[in-house]
């Protein structure tokens, strides 16, 4: 934690379990929204498909936001690798546009 003096200590349910957390203040209102989206999710596999288990339907919930991260993670990979091609081809074309110094 960066802060440790901003230290709180919360308890989320994720799953019918309570689980007790020390979290930075600021970042309490992130994690009150994580548990409840997977809360939501798990609800939702197990009311949209043959998933009765809840331990099964938190699987599925945590699957599903893993790949999510991993997609976006690579997009933004992906995304910062052609912008960075994009301004060195750009400094290429100010480079040869500009008279030789010396």
């Amino acid at each position: 934690m960066e802060d440790a003096g901003n230290e709180i200590s919360i308890k989320v349910t994720i799953g019918d379990r309570q689980y007790p957390l020390k979290i930075n203040a600021a970042e309490e209102e992130i994690v009150r929204s994580a548990a409840k989206l997977i809360n939501d999710k798990a609800k939702f596999y197990q009311e949209n498909f043959s998933v009765k288990d809840k331990q099964d339907a938190l699987a599925m919930a945590s699957l599903e936001f893993a790949t999510e991260m991993l997609s976006a993670t690579q997009a933004k990979t992906s995304w910062q690798d052609e912008t960075g091609n994009q301004i060195e081809h750009l400094q290429r074309l100010i480079d040869s546009a500009l008279p030789n110094a010396g």
